[in-house]
């Protein structure tokens, strides 16, 4: 996906410099998607999560739908960033040429690959990383990405944007060979004032604020945490510290917004909770159900059709056939429908079986 997006670039400003415009180069999302190809589910969640781990990195600038602030509606490439860009991605220049002196360099085994592949990356970037090996890297501690990034390259985001060039292609370079993962940011989350066994995840900021609060006069949930949109799946490691404060095992129920991308946050937090032996994120029944009812007549379009995944259907189990048409409809159901106005009416739930 990001690699469409700088081959674009690359054909839009040439050889010129940043300060040769006015304005930043910038495209529609879902027409960058069309042309790169990306049509599928997975493909759109793949480029949706690169963008935003460009735009982390500061390389890019994303634009939100002003109604679906989850959404991106368009990518910019700043024009500071240009230059840096050109040094990261110049396969795509069509005039780029490099004179390195590939075979002149011991290559460690992890960048064997270098001199027949002849990534056209900074070569001064390569030769950080193969002295990182030859001195003892292997044997080096796990650090967040930003950390080697900086004792690299003295610079804690070019790790990010090399993750997304030739070097990390499929049998290459890994970032746990450099010893390093993406640390997610951490939850925030409020105390239940008692331990009920359950604790409930929300994604969207207002609606974990309404439950949150509905939560001190009804006293339902051990806790309530903010899962900040797409960064539950990558922080769900978080999610442990959160139970481990709580004395009693718990139940984990999730309500976010309904639409495809709000279903594969969950499912795939879910995964990764198993595989690091906590409990599987499951719906919050009740949630949603109230959501239908409360969105009938009220659906916004979802940007694409898309149908739902065997997945999510699994996921949702009773509910999968009432939220069905409205993936057929390219339709969604935002989560703040279900916010305070109608939380306070409620005393209680029915159980969320």
């Amino acid at each position: 996906m990001l690699q469409e997006l700088h081959r674009q670039w690359f054909a839009n400003r040439g050889a010129a410099n940043a300060n040769e415009y006015d304005r930043p180069f910038s495209r529609k999302w879902e027409e960058l998607l069309q042309d790169a190809g990306l049509n599928s589910a997975e493909e759109r969640r793949e480029a949706d999560r690169d963008a935003r781990t460009l735009a982390e990195a500061g390389n890019i600038v994303i634009k939100a739908s002003r109604q679906r602030r989850q959404v991106i509606e368009r990518v910019v490439i700043p024009l500071e960033t240009e230059p840096e860009l050109r040094a990261l991605f110049p396969e795509f220049e069509a005039s780029s040429k490099c004179s390195f002196a590939w075979e002149t360099v011991a290559w460690e085994l992890e960048l064997s690959f270098v001199p027949e592949v002849r990534p056209l990356v900074s070569p001064a970037d390569l030769q950080s990383m193969n002295e990182f090996f030859r001195t003892g890297g292997r044997e080096r501690p796990m650090v967040p990405i930003k950390e080697r990034s900086f004792q690299l390259f003295g610079d804690e985001k070019r790790l990010d944007a090399l993750r997304e060039s030739a070097l990390f292609q499929s049998g290459r370079l890994s970032l746990e060979l450099l010893r390093c993962e993406i640390v997610g940011e951490p939850f925030g989350w409020k105390r239940g004032p008692q331990d009920t066994g359950v604790t409930l995840v929300i994604e969207n900021a207002a609606t974990w604020h309404s439950y949150s609060r509905w939560n001190e006069e009804r006293r339902l949930f051990s806790a309530v945490v903010y899962g900040c949109g797409n960064r539950f799946a990558d922080s769900t490691r978080y999610l442990r510290d959160i139970l481990a404060e709580l004395t009693t095992p718990q139940r984990v129920l999730y309500f976010g917004d309904l639409d495809p991308q709000g279903l594969r946050i969950p499912i795939e937090a879910s995964a990764k909770a198993l595989r690091m032996g906590m409990p599987p994120v499951e719906p919050d029944l009740w949630s949603y159900q109230h959501l239908l009812r409360l969105g009938q007549g009220r659906e916004t379009k979802s940007g694409s059709v898309e149908s739902m995944s065997e997945d999510a259907a699994a996921w949702l189990g009773p509910l999968a056939e009432n939220v069905r048409p409205l993936f057929d409809g390219g339709k969604r159901l935002a989560q703040e429908l279900a916010g305070w106005e109608f939380l306070r009416s409620h005393d209680n739930r029915e159980s969320n079986s």
